[in-house]
């Protein structure tokens, strides 16, 4: 556990200090487009964020090379190897995008070509625990389709689900999170070598999202872009094929005892079809239903719109971090619900439990305007927006309009309402001081060059 955790920091503290720099490159690229229809940001901010999120997949995995008990990871497996060089290209298609915009159909193509070459290095579905059946095995063009399909779903339904400050991130990380604990527990309690390098994957994947997040929680500085959610999504696919389809049931010696108990013990051999799937649950839903209102409009599959999950909990009228709170809840309720009955199915609490919090849940949703306020005596414990708006009731009071910086005093988010979208290339919007003058200057020689 201690090289598990020394790996997540690494990666952790190694995309948390290049972001940075990857932001100023970002904006000196001009990876930095204008403001969409259907953008919910309000000022332009730099994508490519992968870049850091890249390299800090290849810290951890450099880490881990070089740590004593990790090291059998790479020696036993190719299995890390395979990430590497699909990790490699999904982040280039995704780079190359973030910058020129490619053709939907390209990145597709790019994305089943890297699931190939991950199969290729022998990160593959090899057999399939179906309940009641038994052990399936695939053969080669099963597995190989079985796989690449499970990876172009996984990476659009993180890449559809990326469309607020923070969300696909946090999202990620609370999935990799309940993957780590499940993969652990394979192979710690069960000995089970082949789990590791799924365990390696989830704690990558958990630094990556970790180190990240500072940068992209509301109001955002960077986005991670295409090249960083097709990377991360990848990453999560590679763990739940290699765990799913690489371990063999029968070395848990779980099949004993009577018909009921077996039906209990067995009960973590089939979690593996069931977590990925709990995993992406909330992306998942948000790619069907997304295909579904495209194509019954007569549009395309791959046409942007303003009809995801998050867009809509802005439209019922809560606050985009109140947006993203929710989404969290929901993966991790989803996530960590299945992983609680993989480890006791039979406990009545678990359901009772998920339950409770799913109702707490649905009670969020319908309190879209509720804001919880401290009593005076904490408000220097909470943040801002939970405090009283005694600036804004004052102005209020006097019959003097809300302003920006009335509300400002009482909700950063109604603040955020207040202010006008900016143009690309305005100094002091979201780091473009970042380059001073030398913005101006560009700006200046192509209003010249155009005439």
């Amino acid at each position: 556990m201690r090289e598990y955790l020394l790996t997540l920091c690494i990666t952790a503290a190694v995309t948390y200090l290049l972001t940075g720099p990857v932001r100023k490159f970002a904006i000196v690229a001009g990876a930095m487009p204008e403001i969409r229809a259907r953008d919910v940001h309000r000022e332009p901010t730099p994508r490519l964020g992968g870049i850091a999120m890249f390299f800090g997949l290849c810290a951890g995995l450099l880490v881990a090379d070089h740590l004593k008990n990790l090291n059998a990871v790479f020696s036993n497996s190719n299995e890390p190897r395979a990430l590497l060089s699909g990790a490699a290209l999904i982040w280039l298609i995704g780079v190359l995008d973030d910058k020129f915009e490619i053709d939907a159909l390209i990145k597709l193509g790019g994305q089943m070509i890297a699931a190939g070459v991950m199969v290729m290095q022998g990160l593959t579905i090899l057999w399939l625990p179906i309940p009641g059946v038994g052990l399936v095995a695939l053969t080669q063009w099963q597995g190989t389709l079985l796989t690449v399909a499970l990876v172009v779903i996984t990476i659009n339904a993180v890449n559809f689900v990326d469309g607020l400050d923070g969300l696909a991130a946090g999202m990620v990380c609370i999935a990799s999170a309940a993957f780590f604990l499940y993969a652990y527990r394979i192979w710690y309690s069960y000995g089970i070598e082949a789990a590791a390098p799924a365990t390696l994957f989830a704690a990558i994947l958990m630094g990556m999202c970790l180190g990240f997040l500072p940068h992209n929680m509301h109001p955002a500085r960077i986005f991670m872009g295409d090249s960083g959610s097709m990377l991360i999504g990848l990453v999560l696919a590679a763990g739940a094929i290699s765990i799913t389809g690489q371990i063999d049931p029968d070395v848990m010696n779980l099949f004993s005892g009577s018909e009921r108990n077996t039906v209990h013990q067995t009960v973590p051999v089939f979690i593996p079809l069931l977590l990925p799937l709990t995993i992406i649950a909330i992306p998942a839903a948000d790619l069907v239903l997304a295909i579904v209102r495209r194509t019954w409009r007569g549009q395309s599959p791959f046409a942007a719109d303003r009809g995801h999950l998050h867009h809509r909990l802005l439209e019922v009228g809560h606050s985009h971090s109140r947006a993203v709170l929710i989404m969290y809840f929901w993966s991790a309720l989803i996530a960590f619900g299945a992983l609680a009955y993989s480890v006791n199915s039979g406990a009545m609490w678990s359901v009772l439990a998920i339950a409770a919090l799913s109702a707490v849940g649905l009670v969020l949703l319908l309190l879209p305007r509720f804001t919880p306020r401290a009593p005076r005596w904490a408000e220097h414990l909470v943040p801002p927006r939970y405090r009283r708006r005694r600036a804004a009731v004052a102005a209020a009071g006097d019959g003097a309009p809300v302003t920006h910086e009335t509300a400002a005093a009482g909700d950063p988010d109604e603040a955020r309402e207040h202010r006008a979208p900016a143009a690309a290339g305005v100094a002091g919007v979201n780091g473009a001081t970042a380059i001073g003058t030398r913005s101006r200057l560009l700006d200046r020689r192509e209003a010249e060059s155009s005439r």
